[in-house]
């Protein structure tokens, strides 16, 4: 007589309860247990990637959080033309909103920080800002701090929620601000932390810094501090951070 009982639970039925519970976990508020729970579902395969494919439609009349803009990542990152032709037929200039007050185009760098290309992504960034301080700023490629203190609140918030959201929340002007903060304000501590010096050498640009997520939190993105902390201390200044929280 066989042993079999109606009891048993097919694969098929334990495949969806752990479908059906990693969807749960995505819903989570710990940001740890999403994260995990969108690896996981992408090592299940199709099963995992059509399920992350539903929720970010679930979730498409919602702002985007840092949930959206790793599964964005991680579906762009399967190099697959039918998911890529779902991602540009749902949100065909990004996942995230990229206001500008002063009409400039965030979407390629938008782009470049869905595929994780972060020096790249990091280098059009320091253009755009020169971009978003005017013509004379666009031509010399750097900035004065009290072009930073013109910044509309808008095309800040913007730069940073694109930095925010494709970096697991590690990168951004407002990370770096909450780490200054959390530093007593001091410049020297906050080099150090975010591994832009290393006791008194000055990290060097491109090879020594850091172009991926291991990077320490606050890592990116890069500003000409080298010609003076005033830049820097404009950006995480602005206003726009006050009224943002």
């Amino acid at each position: 007589m066989s042993s079999f009982t109606a009891h048993s639970s097919s694969p098929a039925a334990s495949s969806g309860d752990a479908l059906e519970n990693l969807r749960q976990q995505l819903r989570a508020e710990s940001l740890k247990k999403q994260l995990s729970a969108i690896h996981e579902l992408v090592g299940i395969g199709d099963q995992g990637i059509e399920l992350l494919q539903q929720v970010l439609l679930e979730r498409q009349e919602q702002p985007p959080e840092i949930l959206d803009g790793k599964i964005i990542q991680v579906l762009y990152a399967t190099q697959r033309p039918e998911i890529q032709s779902f991602l540009q037929s749902h949100w065909p200039q990004g996942r995230v909103p990229t206001p500008s007050e002063r009409g400039i185009d965030y979407a390629s760098l938008q782009a470049l920080l869905v595929a994780q290309s972060f020096e790249a992504a990091d280098r059009l960034n320091m253009q755009k800002l020169c971009e978003l301080a005017g013509p004379d700023a666009a031509r010399r490629k750097w900035l004065y701090f009290t072009e930073v203190e013109q910044f509309p609140a808008v095309d800040l918030q913007t730069l940073d929620t694109l930095w925010r959201l494709y970096s697991e929340g590690k990168f951004g002007f407002s990370r770096q601000r909450q780490i200054w903060q959390g530093q007593g304000q001091s410049w020297e501590k906050l080099w150090t932390r975010i591994a832009w010096r290393n006791e008194t050498t000055w990290t060097r640009y491109p090879n020594e810094f850091i172009w991926d997520l291991s990077a320490p939190d606050g890592h990116l993105p890069l500003s000409n501090q080298l010609r003076g902390v005033r830049v820097m201390a404009a950006l995480l200044s602005h206003p726009v951070w006050s009224a943002s929280r």
